[in-house]
Parts: C-alpha cells; sequence; structure tokens
C-alpha cells in the first residue's frame, strides 16, 4: 500500500501537522545538493544531471565508502514503469563507468576537485581504484509512491537487484514546513544487495553460507580485545554498523582486518547491541563493555547517538590469530562492508584457504 507518514506537535493536546507540498520536486534535489545527509550520512555526492552515452540525464549520483556508486533518481510525476526502467537503463551506463570517467564526473560537479582527495577527506581512507565502482545501487526519490511502484522494487531487491525507494513527505507547521523521510525496503537489506552484485573477480556462485567480517580501522577496534572478550563491532556511521544485523546465532563468521589479514573465524552466540547495552565477562563477572574495551572512552562519546555508536555482536571463537600472525595470501576476499554474504568464486576460494590455516573452524 502507499507509504503514508502522519506528524503531530507533542503538547498537553497533541496537534497533527497539515500535509503540505514542495514547490517542485527540483526544489527536493536541490535540499539534497545542500545537505546530501538528507538523504544518507555515509555518502558523498559526485555528480549532478550528469549526461549519459544514451542520451538522458542522472539527477544525482554519489558514492558510498566502499567506492559503490550510487544511482540516485527523483520520480519528478513518473509512472512507476517509466521510472524504474529509467533508473535501470541509466544503471547499465553507471556500471561501465571506469575510474577515470567517474573522476571527470566528481571534477565537473565539485567546479575543479579531485575525487581521490575528497574521498579520503570525507571517509577518512583511501580511494582503491580497483575497487572504484565494482557494484552500485539505485535509489528512487519521491514525493509519493503507490502501489505498483512499491510492487515492482520489491520483487526487484527479493531477487538481490540493489534497488531502494526513499520517500519524502512535506508538512506545514506554522511558516515553516518540515520533510519527513521514509525508506521503502530496510537500507540493510540493499546494502548487502549491493555486495551481492559486486562485479568481484570471478563469476557469482551460490552463497556458501560463511560470512564475511571486515573488523575495520585498528585506531578504533582493538583485535585483542576482540579475542579476549569475544566479539566483532562496527560503528561510527549506519553504513557501518547496519550490516551487522544480518548475523544471527549460529552463524559463522570469518574475520578479516583491512590491510592486515584474516585473523578468526568463530560463531555468533547474539544479536546485535549498541554499546550501552553491552557486556563483557571479565575476571570478576560481567561488565559494561564501555568501562573495560580499550576504545571504551571513544565509544562512550557517541553511545547516545543511534546512527553513530559502536555496534557490538557476541562471538565464540573457534580459532584465532593475533594481528601479527594474520593470513593474506594474494588472492583472498576482502571487502569494506563490516559484514556481507559474498557470491563470488573468490570467496569460495578465500574460505577454502582458511579451513587450511584455522583448522579447529568446525569444532563444537
Amino acid at each position: 500500500m502507499p507509504i503514508r507518514s502522519t506528524i503531530w506537535k507533542v503538547g498537553e493536546s497533541p496537534v497533527q501537522l497539515t500535509p503540505s507540498r514542495l514547490p517542485s520536486e527540483k526544489k527536493l534535489e536541490d535540499l539534497i545538493v545542500a545537505d546530501s545527509r538528507i538523504l544518507s550520512s555515509e555518502w558523498m555526492l559526485i555528480g549532478q544531471q550528469e549526461v549519459t552515452s544514451h542520451g538522458g540525464r542522472i539527477d544525482l549520483l554519489a558514492i558510498a565508502p566502499d567506492a559503490s556508486l550510487v544511482l540516485i533518481e527523483l520520480k519528478r510525476n513518473r509512472t512507476p514503469r517509466d521510472i524504474v526502467a529509467q533508473a535501470l537503463d541509466y544503471a547499465s551506463w553507471v556500471e561501465a563507468l571506469t575510474a577515470d570517467k567517474i573522476a571527470d564526473i566528481y571534477h565537473r560537479f565539485s567546479s575543479g576537485g579531485d575525487l581521490s582527495n575528497a574521498f579520503r577527506e570525507r571517509f577518512g581512507i583511501e580511494l582503491d581504484e580497483d575497487s572504484l565502482n565494482d557494484s552500485h545501487q539505485i535509489i528512487i526519490v519521491a514525493s509519493e509512491l503507490d502501489d505498483a511502484t512499491e510492487r515492482i522494487m520489491e520483487y526487484l531487491s527479493e531477487r538481490d537487484v540493489a534497488i531502494n525507494a526513499v520517500f519524502f513527505q512535506v508538512f506545514q507547521h506554522g511558516d515553516e514546513q518540515l520533510l519527513s523521510r521514509t525508506w521503502l525496503i530496510d537500507p540493510e537489506e540493499t546494502q548487502a544487495n549491493v555486495v551481492s552484485s559486486s562485479r568481484a573477480k570471478g563469476k557469482k556462485e551460490p552463497w556458501n553460507g560463511e560470512f564475511y567480517v571486515s573488523f575495520g580501522d585498528p585506531k578504533w577496534r582493538n583485535w585483542d580485545d576482540a579475542r579476549k572478550y569475544g566479539f566483532i563491532s562496527g560503528g561510527g556511521g549506519s553504513w557501518y554498523s547496519q550490516t551487522l544485523k544480518l548475523l544471527s546465532p549460529g552463524d559463522r563468521v570469518w574475520v578479516k582486518i583491512p590491510h592486515t589479514g584474516y585473523v578468526g573465524v568463530g560463531r555468533v552466540t547474539d544479536t546485535v547491541r549498541p554499546a550501552k547495552d553491552f557486556t563483557v565477562q571479565t575476571a570478576t563477572g560481567p561488565r559494561v563493555a564501555l568501562d573495560v574495551l580499550k576504545h571504551g572512552a571513544d565509544y562512550r562519546k557517541n553511545a547516545d547517538d543511534p546512527e553513530k555508536s559502536e555496534y557490538f555482536v557476541s562471538v565464540k571463537w573457534l580459532d584465532s590469530v593475533g594481528d601479527a600472525n594474520a593470513v593474506n595470501e594474494v588472492g583472498l576476499f576482502g571487502n569494506q562492508n563490516t559484514v556481507c554474504r559474498p557470491v563470488t568464486q573468490q570467496w569460495h576460494h578465500t574460505v577454502d584457504r582458511l579451513k587450511t590455516y584455522f583448522r579447529k573452524w568446525d569444532r563444537a
């Protein structure tokens, strides 16, 4: 059914705000360009009204922390068939973009800026040209959605197409207008589909049931703590933490420290928990993780912010090594997402190789 939101002003007697409209969808595009956090705090805009080789114009183009691209199309009163078909057509053009073409797009959008420098400044990591545009997702922005649009997009998403819609509704509050945002599909599902659609080395194969985990930047996460207390974690932004929700008790995870190598394999024992609710077992009994972990003071700063909080998943380690003994061979799978379900030959090869190093991988 079509998505609808309702907002009330809180008071002794709640007052329902009146639905309103922006002057045009171009106004919504201008708002997104002015502050892309309206869509996502984890994306950086790199292009606007970019002309494709097919003769159309992409409304907005963004990049995510894993160097995947985000194609953003405004509905602009087009029919469901038209907007989805147009977006898929544009996506076929985006998929073929090379690193130099993407850099040119950002150069035009930013009036001369350098994509590598901007990426480093925005995300705090170097842009890996080999990973640039390995995958992409499609986001349709609408002021209203209808049944047909929802059916089409949910059908595609259930078949691992990385597509989603974000619905904005405007409300009048005196002389001001307020903007609400609602996602059609949980962004975690779309992010998982982005990884599944990656053009990583080797053709796709059925998922082998093994989860990949990136343990993140050692400046913010301590592997010795994770081994000692039994956990994996991610945070600092929803893009880094939301894929932890893919994990359920009993799942097996293979953990890699970026730029270091694989350091362990374990079984998930609990669902994801925010930092302020996560406890660890110590010699004196259970304690709040924030009071024990090396980076606990850093995590505490954002503990009350659902977007930036660190999130934890308890793990029983089956086999692990210190980071000095990490396994790092040429050809092993790697990805910036905190958790993913890879479907490439490379992942199958990686797990087979890791089982020869972590020989207790299947113990009870």
